[in-house]
């Protein structure tokens, strides 16, 4: 018994590391607009591996206002891109 609830526990432990690696998952790309009034970012982006996309240029909507005010136009940038409520959100920016 102890067996089975110690494998059912490294079984959890190790989906719950998978998925935060792949929400994590920075993708590089360059800021082609920023709205703050709407805060949506426009970004030149390669492949998202996370969310199954080829590389484009796409309106994202941003998780914070503070994110925005990391990117300029024309800069290059790594971040992560995540669908919140069936939209695809930028949640983080370096």
């Amino acid at each position: 018994m102890k067996s089975i609830i110690k494998t059912a526990l490294v079984a959890i432990a190790a989906a719950a590391i998978s998925t935060a690696s792949t929400a994590a998952e920075f993708t590089k790309g360059e800021v082609k607009k920023i709205d703050l009034k709407q805060k949506k970012i426009t970004i030149k982006h390669e492949e998202l591996k996370g969310l199954d996309m080829p590389a484009m240029t796409m309106v994202f909507v941003a998780s914070d206002e503070a994110l925005l005010a990391k990117a300029k136009q024309g800069q290059s940038i790594e971040f992560v891109a995540e669908k919140v409520n069936g939209k695809l959100t930028v949640t983080d920016i370096k």
